[in-house]
């Protein structure tokens, strides 16, 4: 149990936040990462980091055929690829009256399209294996609905979905959904809407946990033997909300 050191783990959203985190978990815990983002820059300088056992590639999630290019770029490196940890995310919060429309595509271009164009390029694989995980970062906000975040909670209530469907289609793939409330990120930068930034700046002063908290849930549920499937971790702040 916990012994990861074998394992071939690719990670979107990897340039900062839960993605960088993760990056950093594993690593230092043997595994053989391959780290992608569009911030080439931050990824090429922790790959430089974090040593030989990190691979890099640019990566937009929102792009089908460069998801695929990405995960080929990890087995031509690595020989094989055992975990997906689709992590990229957005989230531009904003009252449904804003008619922020192009934010609202924005969030369901990375937060659901970008998490099933992950699954598509790793599902042959792990099919012809026999074996693999998936490993989707959710939300909180997959469980429960609050004001200016009605698109934000549609997105990730869809990857809870989809994790529960891999779940009962591919009995021998491990599907594991990992829910973060408030956590130490730039998630918030992305916030347009004057009253949601305020509403989030308090609701994120009350008590945020690390990004690296979430990066041991994740390498806690790798880590399992291969016939346990953690189904979800969540993961809060102690504090009172």
């Amino acid at each position: 149990m916990d012994d990861i050191s074998d394992k071939v783990v690719l990670i979107s959203g990897a340039s900062s936040g839960i993605g960088e985190a993760t990056a950093r978990e594993l690593a230092a815990a043997g595994a053989k990462v391959m780290i992608g983002a569009r911030r080439v820059e931050r990824l090429e300088a922790l790959a430089r980091e974090l040593g030989d056992n990190v691979g890099w590639a640019r990566l937009d999630v929102t792009e089908r055929e460069g998801f695929a290019a990405f995960a080929a770029a990890a087995e031509e490196r690595f020989g094989r690829i055992d975990v997906l940890v689709n992590n990229a995310g957005v989230m531009p919060l904003s009252p449904l009256a804003a008619l922020l429309v192009e934010q609202w595509d924005w969030m369901i271009d990375v937060n659901i399209r970008g998490v099933l164009n992950g699954i598509a390029a790793v599902l042959p694989h792990f099919q012809a294996r026999g074996s693999g995980q998936i490993v989707n970062v959710a939300s909180i906000a997959a469980h429960r609905v609050v004001p200016a975040a009605a698109v934000y909670c549609a997105t990730k209530y869809a990857v809870w979905a989809i994790t529960d469907g891999i779940r009962q289609e591919h009995r021998n793939i491990r599907a594991t959904i990992i829910s973060p409330g408030a956590t130490e990120s730039e998630l918030a930068d992305t916030i347009t809407d004057p009253m949601t930034q305020e509403r989030v700046a308090a609701f994120r002063a009350a008590g945020m946990v690390g990004a690296d908290a979430v990066a041991r849930a994740i390498r806690f549920a790798i880590g399992q033997p291969a016939d346990v499937d953690v189904s979800e971790v969540v993961v809060n702040p102690t504090v009172s909300m």
